[in-house]
């Protein structure tokens, strides 16, 4: 039985063995016949996407010229509905604007405007300034002409336009004007090869050329062209006419080089203006013109040189505290990036090389010590001498002026002792400075104030020949007023005897005229004074000039074409080219500018001389200093040294003041030339003037001011007035100086503290990492603390916490675990750390013991 059932059980399995053989066949069959028909499929897929591309193709042309005309049509429609409506929408689409939106594109517009003007200042790289440029001018170039269109909106945009020409225009001005400053490359090329001492000589150069055309204009307009044009022609009259004996030689060179013949009877001089009151048909009053005139020019020369001086004040106030981090700031900030010639950056170049020289002269000069016992001694040596010299040249003027009024009474005199006065003058003038330069080094000066100590030296040397020169004048000035008392009479008795003849023949028959060649003259003191001022003009300039090229020129060129075959160096040793003499050069300016404001009453024609002799003078001297000339071995800074030209200037304007008001208010004039004569004062043509022209009250103030009782009371108020003003600009001086410490001082006391800070952070640093987790302990401790008092609903103070609930400074989860908290000194050695749990107690700890006596006691286990 048990075979059977093992046979059938067999059986079974081989049947069931076969069963699932045939249907793997099966299903393997129907496997292979869907691949079959899926790849017969896929051929006959292919086959009909082959031959429908094309007709989808033509369709989809189809489609877009379809959509292309229907464009066109909506274009068309669009446009005819905008041609039939432009004229109604115009005005309603801009004003469709309110007003709230065009104030805030108007702030937009505005605000992009100021980004334009400030765009150079911001700190951005020049690709975002470009860029943030771009789009700026093009909002505003967009939104502004939109803000202009439209009804009430044309003035704005107007404005705008305006507003832009306007800048435009005044951006144009200013180059306009610096390219109008006289040669104001010149000196900046001098500047930055010389420095700003050589250069300020050239500056107030200009500034005297200035000056000088101003003065010449009102001289030549109101007194010269009046003459010439309404005045009595020339040879009309004796003070026109060249007298009978000089006819001859009146155009000779020798005559005409002494301003003798024809130039000394034309407008150039005193002499030839009338005295006629009125003259022309416009009844222009000549005499008050020519003292008016003569005054004006004192005042405006005080005038300018005094507003010169304030402003130059004002510059050197305004400047600052320039003795802090001058190196510095010439490192960091000399370059001008705006270059792109390379000459003109060579120039820059130099130009900053000699600053820094000037401001190490500057600072090795602050810093030495010598003897000084040894220094005194030196400096009185020099002086003394220096008196002697001057002393000297004044004694040798007096004599030579005197000598030459001999020689002007006796005929036939050389050349020489013709202009033995100016040539003598010139000599000292040309010799003197460098002696004093050469006894000024025994005093081992500053540069800056041996340059003043020098100009104070020569302006005294001049100035003391200038007033010997007038005081010998004077003597011959007398001569010629007494002299002239006799020619007057002889002129009448002539006059009177002319007259008397020819009535005597036919008193019916009017007398002839007298040729006024022969009508005897008189010495005109004017004239003569006036003569001898021009020729120290004059031979001052020839001497300058052959100076220059003879010392300089020449000189410059035998050192470099022989320096090759010289036994020595000639460029380090004698003779070496030639510094330009500072000193000298101005003061002799400072000199001949007194000299035209002496003369130029006595001689109106002077200025005009000055003005040609300044406009050679500048390009004749800066070709010299360019060309033959080098920097100074001791270089220095002479800029602040403008207002000590301006007050050498001033004070030969005053003292050349005085010889003119004293012939205005003592001398009489000549009875015969000049617009004076006939009055026994100069100044009484004011008082015939008020007269005569004014009403009566006029005159009766007039005669009041000039009370001696006024006038002394008024110049003691003025200089009362000016003492005041003094003293209150010395104390804010103190003032400005007292403050200046004291932001010395607090600077000094904030870098003090800076520097205690910067050696303090590190110690403080040391202390605040060693205490900061007990601090943190204690914080943390004490927010857990506050959060066991709070209770939810406000009525009970404390909270039990539930299963599942821990606290965030409790370590157990239920009330009981309360008394295994551990203590608060275990936190100090080991802080809490973020994102781990509290061990339970009863559970190993950190230190290897549980916390709690029953181990494992609690319900909840802690999860990892």
């Amino acid at each position: 039985e048990d075979k059977e059932e093992d046979e059938s059980k067999e059986e079974d399995n081989g049947s069931q063995q076969n069963r699932a053989s045939r249907r793997k066949n099966q299903q393997r069959k129907t496997r292979d016949g869907k691949k079959a028909r899926e790849e017969g499929s896929q051929k006959k897929n292919k086959g009909k996407t082959a031959s429908t591309k094309d007709q989808k193709e033509s369709e989809n042309k189809e489609k877009k010229t379809t959509k292309r005309g229907k464009e066109g049509e909506n274009k068309q429609k669009k446009d005819r509905k905008s041609s039939t409506s432009s004229a109604s929408s115009n005005s309603s689409d801009e004003e469709s604007l309110s007003e709230e939106e065009l104030a805030m594109l108007k702030e937009q517009v505005e605000q992009k405007k100021k980004l334009i003007s400030t765009m150079r200042n911001k700190p951005w790289r020049m690709v975002k300034k470009l860029s943030v440029l771009r789009e700026a001018q093009d909002f505003v170039e967009k939104f502004e002409g939109a803000l202009g269109k439209g009804k009430g909106k044309k003035l704005y945009a107007y404005k705008m336009m305006m507003a832009k020409k306007w800048v435009k225009f005044k951006r144009d001005f200013e180059n306009f004007k610096t390219q109008c400053i006289p040669w104001e490359m010149k000196i900046k090329e001098v500047e930055s090869h010389f420095g700003s001492s050589v250069a300020s000589y050239f500056i107030f150069l200009r500034w005297m050329y200035g000056v000088n055309l101003v003065l010449f204009g009102l001289i030549f307009g109101l007194v010269i062209i009046p003459e010439v044009l309404m005045g009595m022609p020339y040879g009309s009259m004796p003070r026109k006419t060249v007298p009978r004996a000089e006819q001859a030689t009146a155009m000779d060179f020798s005559v005409l080089w002494d301003f003798e013949g024809y130039i000394k009877y034309s407008a150039l001089f005193y002499g030839y203006y009338n005295n006629q009151r009125t003259i022309g048909w416009l009844k222009y009053r000549l005499p008050m013109a020519y003292f008016m005139v003569g005054i004006s020019v004192f005042g405006y020369s005080l005038m300018v040189v005094i507003r010169s001086m304030a402003r130059n004040a004002n510059e050197s106030t305004a400047d600052g505290d320039d003795d802090n981090f001058i190196f510095s700031w010439k490192m960091f900030t000399s370059w001008d990036y705006l270059i792109g010639n390379p000459e003109t950056a060579d120039n820059k170049f130099a130009s900053i090389t000699t600053s820094f020289k000037e401001s190490i002269v500057d600072e090795q000069e602050s810093n030495k010590d010598e003897n000084i016992h040894l220094r005194r001694f030196l400096r009185v040596l020099a002086n003394v001498l220096i008196i002697c010299c001057l002393c000297g040249s004044g004694y040798l003027i007096y004599f030579v002026v005197k000598r030459s009024q001999t020689f002007s009474k006796m005929q036939n005199v050389g050349w020489y002792e013709r202009n033995e006065v100016e040539i003598v003058m010139s000599l000292l003038g040309m010799f003197c400075p460098p002696l004093f330069e050469t006894i000024a080094a025994l005093e081992n000066y500053h540069p800056r104030i041996g340059l003043k100590w020098q100009l104070g030296r020569i302006f005294a040397l001049f100035l003391g020949n200038l007033y010997t020169f007038l005081l010998a004048l004077m003597d011959d000035v007398n001569e010629k007023l007494a002299e002239e008392d006799v020619v007057k009479n002889i002129t009448h008795w002539t006059l009177l005897g002319h007259h008397n003849s020819s009535a005597g023949n036919d008193s019916t028959v009017t007398p002839p005229p007298l040729d006024p060649a022969d009508v005897p003259r008189g010495p005109c003191w004017e004239t003569t004074v006036g003569i001898e001022f021009v020729r120290l003009t004059v031979s001052d300039i020839l001497v300058t000039y052959i100076t220059i090229l003879v010392g300089d020129f020449i000189r410059a060129c035998f050192v470099r074409f022989v320096n090759y075959c010289w036994c020595w160096d000639l460029e380090a040793g004698f003779p070496s080219y030639a510094e330009f003499d500072i000193s000298g050069n101005v003061l002799g300016l400072i000199f001949n500018q007194g000299m035209i404001w002496m003369g130029s009453f006595y001689a109106p024609g002077l200025v005009g001389i000055n003005v040609l002799r300044l406009l050679t003078s500048m390009y004749f001297q800066c070709w010299a200093v360019m060309s033959s000339n080098v920097p100074h071995e001791r270089v220095f800074k002479a800029s602040k040294s403008n207002n000590f030209y301006m007050g050498l200037l001033l004070l030969i304007l005053f003292l050349s003041l005085l010889p003119v008001a004293y012939t205005i208010m003592s001398l009489p004039p000549s009875f015969d030339c000049g617009p004076f004569s006939g009055k026994k004062r100069m100044y009484d043509v004011i008082q015939e003037t008020i007269e005569l022209d004014f009403p009566l009250f006029v005159a009766k103030i007039f005669s009041y001011v000039a009370n001696p009782g006024l006038i002394i009371p008024a110049i003691l108020l003025m200089v009362l007035a000016i003492y005041y003003l003094n003293a209150v600009s010395e104390a804010y001086q103190r003032a400005n100086a007292e403050l200046k410490k004291k932001m010395q001082m607090q600077r000094e006391e904030e870098k003090s503290k800076r520097n205690n800070k910067a050696s303090t952070n590190p110690m403080l640093q040391d202390l605040e990492d060693l205490l900061t987790p007990s601090t943190k302990t204690e914080s943390t401790l004490k927010q857990a603390e506050d959060k066991k008092i709070e209770s939810p609903n406000g009525t009970s103070p404390v909270r039990k916490p539930g299963r599942g609930e821990v606290l965030d400074g409790s370590p157990m989860a239920g009330g009981r675990g309360a008394a295994f908290t551990p203590p608060s000194r275990v936190f100090v050695t080991q802080p809490w750390t973020l994102g781990v749990r509290a061990p339970y107690p009863g559970q190993p700890g950190p230190w290897g013991h549980p916390l709690g006596p029953v181990p494992g006691r609690g319900r909840g286990q802690p999860c990892y």
